[in-house]
């Protein structure tokens, strides 16, 4: 599961230049300090979804991740929030089913 925060989701318009309809893939990238999968972290960029194993929409923007990477959450859930300190989203991984 992916939920998106109102405010990150806004955040996400403003710094990809979204526009309501158009959609964030999350995706696994090689990267050091990965949370919960060492060598791993999440990567976003502006795509449309071909094959979407997971889903959700907030603020209009679809966020989503490619059935070849939903591997990366397998155990947990996503939680995408703001932080205004640092004007940065943050992801937080809590144990799902």
């Amino acid at each position: 599961m992916i939920n998106i925060t109102k405010e990150a989701a806004l955040w996400f318009k403003k710094e990809l230049d979204l526009k309501d309809g158009q959609a964030v893939r999350l995706f696994a990238r090689y990267s050091s300090g990965g949370k919960i999968h060492p060598g791993f972290s999440l990567g976003i960029q502006s795509d449309e979804p071909v094959s979407p194993g997971i889903s959700s929409e907030a603020e209009g923007i679809t966020f989503f991740m490619e059935e070849s990477d939903k591997w990366y959450l397998d155990g947990y859930n996503l939680k995408v929030t703001y932080n205004a300190a640092e004007d940065d989203i943050e992801y937080e991984y809590e144990k799902g089913n």
